[in-house]
């Protein structure tokens, strides 16, 4: 096994992150589209923009990750 190679561990714990950062970026979305909708008034608009954009950032967390993970392997 060569140093430079992450152990199988360490895969595995960044593996199980990528859930995790998908339900987190979205929920957190959510809660700011939610929050700025109670307050300006303009139910539904905020709270979808902003889910989106927080579905757009969790794949892009997801997508960065898994390149990461590619390149460990090369």
């Amino acid at each position: 096994m060569r140093n430079d190679e992450p152990s199988v561990l360490r895969q595995l714990a960044r593996l199980s992150t990528i859930g995790v950062s998908l339900v987190a970026a979205t929920a957190i979305g959510l809660a700011i589209g939610y929050g700025l909708d109670r307050v300006l008034g303009t139910r539904p608009w905020l709270t979808l923009m902003f889910t989106l954009f927080g579905i757009a950032a969790g794949f892009l967390n997801l997508f960065r990750d898994v390149g990461m993970l590619g390149r460990g392997r090369r």
